[in-house]
């Protein structure tokens, strides 16, 4: 019987020994003296080991009287191994978001117990990206401010070339102005986008404030994101 597990342990059947009846397998491992028997080309063979011309076909497991002990599942060809294997890790990966999902729904249920917390964490998010909002759109007002008198001066020089320090100084006007103005619309951007995560957080915490299990919602994208961690406002330089 040890030479028998030797050899199980040996071939490539850890796929389909993990997909054997579990019963008929500890019975395969425990009890002496299994018998196995299949069909071979219209003859029954007998061995006291798996027999390698039936790997691919279920073997009977007998006892020494004859009677049916259990079955030997067939090997799995190298695609039927990928398939299974590609299985396994979709099923291993569906436990992990389950995982994931009730560890965010505790955590969102430890830090807002209440709308009143949830609320009070929104608007300081929002008021950190309001802030940063108002300072690009200063900075937008002063480079206006400096660009008048720029282009005053151009009036110097229609139908000439600009003077080079004067048409850097309206390139280099230009150019902040609209590093200013895409940074105003990303910031923009992110209020809507954390704001959409706070409702979409918001009516998750309402479903478990009401009962619902934690993970019993699925996986929620960067859900608690806005709330732990709210995107610091950028500033462009001048």
């Amino acid at each position: 019987m040890h030479a028998l597990a030797r050899l199980l342990a040996a071939t490539p059947l850890a796929a389909a020994i993990a997909a054997a009846p579990a019963a008929a397998l500890a019975q395969e491992q425990k009890k002496p003296g299994a018998i196995y028997s299949c069909v071979v080309n219209g003859r029954t063979v007998v061995l006291d080991r798996p027999i390698p011309e039936c790997a691919s076909k279920e073997q009977r497991i007998l006892n020494s009287d004859g009677s049916t002990r259990g079955l030997r599942t067939p090997e799995l060809t190298s695609d039927e191994r990928a398939a299974m294997e590609a299985k396994q890790q979709e099923e291993a990966l569906a436990r992990a978001q389950q995982r994931e999902a009730i560890r965010r729904d505790r955590n969102l249920l430890a830090r807002f117990p209440n709308q009143k917390a949830h609320d009070k964490a929104r608007e300081a998010a929002l008021d950190s990206l309001r802030t940063g909002i108002k300072a690009s759109e200063q900075r937008l007002a002063a480079l206006e401010k400096e660009r008048k008198p720029l282009m005053d001066e151009t009036e110097f020089y229609v139908g000439k070339p600009l003077p080079a320090k004067l048409k850097q100084q309206i390139d280099a006007n230009d150019a902040t102005t609209e590093a200013q103005r895409s940074l105003v619309a990303n910031q923009k951007a992110e209020m809507v986008r954390v704001t959409k995560l706070y409702d979409e957080e918001l009516e998750r915490l309402r479903k478990l404030w009401s009962g619902a299990q934690p993970g019993s919602m699925g996986i929620i994208a960067s859900a608690e994101a806005p709330a732990s961690a709210p995107a610091k406002p950028k500033t462009a330089k001048p």
